[in-house]
Order: structure tokens, then C-alpha cells, then sequence
């Protein structure tokens, strides 16, 4: 009995999350890897929650529980995989598998994807002036159009989180990182959107690099907007996860 259940915990994945394909670099993402990983989790989560239904139908339960719940969790993945390739091709670019992308300088916007959420990252220098929390218009534009998307996903939640370098106190670059932030939340408010949005200041928190030099500080100056299924997903946008 345990391998059979086993085995239909593996198929049930398997048939909600086949012919997948991976990319890697500034591309549209056609990997779907937060559907295929939903539905592998929610098809373990089901056919578990199946199997304890009934001592006599173990095995049917099993394979429904799995089933509703591969679909479930396909369903939530494929909701963050879509948002991030509508994102970054609203922005002009493409969502970056590369871990080192935060560190180059001539990228100014990176689409990312977590396992529970899409992350959109802004350079500073094309954000705000220096010491500004005022947005330059080419960013409102960006930012106008990550609100006109939300419109479409009501369900998604909004974090936006901003960062500064070491220069100055922590409390005058923490007002200043949660003043940017709030300005671009409130951006996206501006346009009718009804998702929950919230803003975060996380000062010289979580740099990308060390605070040594221009050019180092430059890179941990950032707007960091991180869109959830579910709330209850949120992570700590000011410390290294």
C-alpha cells in the first residue's frame, strides 16, 4: 500500500507539471518552474490529506486528494509565472535566471522569480536625485505600468521595498529608503488599483555588495517591489532570506 501511494503522489506531479523547459538569462521564461513546484507540492499536500479520509479507500482518496491538490498548487505557480513574463515584457526586458544579474550596473530594471513571489528591481539612479524621494518620470512611467498590470491580478499582493547605501545615519537613510518606497506604492494607488500594497524602508540593510565604493554603493541603491499570491508569503524584503 505505501508504494502505491508513493506512486501516485509521483504521477499526479508528474502529469500536472510535464513538458516542462528551462531558460536561463534575459529571455521570456517559458520554464513555469512555481507551477511545476505547486503542483508537485500540492499533489504530496492532497494525497496525503487523501489518504487519511478512509481506511477503506486509501488508494481512491489518495489519487483525488493528489489530483485537486497538484491543480490547486499548479494553478497558484502558474499565476506567478505568467505575472512575471507579463512584467518584464511591460518593462522591456525579460526575466533573468542569472543570481549575479543584481550585480551588473548597465542593468537598471531585473525581473526575477522566487518560489512564492516575482520581484521587480529598480535601479536608484533611474529612480530618484540624489537624496529625492521624487520619482523621475521615465520610472513613473514603469511603475505606472506594474499598476495597470495589478489591475488585471486584484488577488496579488504588493510589497515595495527600499534601499540605500551607507552614507549618512541608518535613521536618515531608513526615512529616506521607506519615503521612496511609499512614493512608488503610492504611484501605483494612484491608478485605481485595489491590491494590497505595502511599503517598506530597510535603509542600508541587505546590500548587494560592501559599501566600499561608488560604484559598489550605487549598486545597493534600490527600489525592490516583490508581488505575492498570498500575503502569507511575504518575506522580510530587509534581510537576506
Amino acid at each position: 500500500m505505501k508504494l502505491k501511494f508513493i506512486s501516485i503522489v509521483t504521477i499526479t506531479a508528474v502529469a500536472f507539471s510535464g513538458c516542462m523547459t528551462s531558460s536561463q538569462g534575459l529571455v521570456k521564461d517559458n520554464s513555469y518552474s512555481r507551477t511545476q513546484n505547486g503542483s508537485l507540492i500540492g499533489g504530496l499536500i492532497g494525497a496525503a490529506i487523501g489518504a487519511t479520509k478512509s481506511k477503506n479507500h486509501k488508494f481512491r482518496s489518495a489519487l483525488l486528494g493528489g489530483a485537486a491538490g497538484a491543480a490547486v498548487g499548479a494553478g497558484a505557480g502558474y499565476l506567478l509565472d505568467q505575472q512575471a513574463n507579463e512584467i518584464a515584457n511591460a518593462l522591456g526586458t525579460g526575466v533573468s535566471n542569472d543570481p549575479l544579474a543584481a550585480l551588473n550596473p548597465n542593468r537598471s530594471i531585473i525581473v526575477t522569480k522566487g518560489e512564492n513571489y516575482v520581484k521587480v528591481m529598480f535601479r536608484d539612479s533611474m529612480m530618484f536625485a540624489v537624496n529625492s524621494d521624487r520619482l523621475q518620470p521615465s520610472a513613473r512611467s514603469k511603475v505606472i505600468k506594474i499598476g495597470q498590470l495589478l489591475k488585471r491580478y486584484p488577488q496579488t499582493t504588493a510589497q515595495v521595498a527600499g534601499f540605500t547605501d551607507s552614507t549618512g545615519s541608518y535613521q536618515y537613510n531608513y526615512s529616506l529608503s521607506k519615503s521612496r518606497a511609499t512614493t512608488v506604492a503610492n504611484v501605483i494607488r494612484r491608478y485605481g488599483v485595489k491590491n494590497d500594497i505595502y511599503a517598506k524602508g530597510c535603509s542600508y540593510n541587505k546590500p548587494l555588495v560592501p559599501n566600499k565604493s561608488a560604484a559598489q554603493k550605487a549598486l545597493n541603491r534600490r527600489v525592490e517591489i516583490y508581488l505575492y499570491n498570498n500575503s502569507s508569503d511575504a518575506i522580510n524584503p530587509c534581510r537576506a532570506n
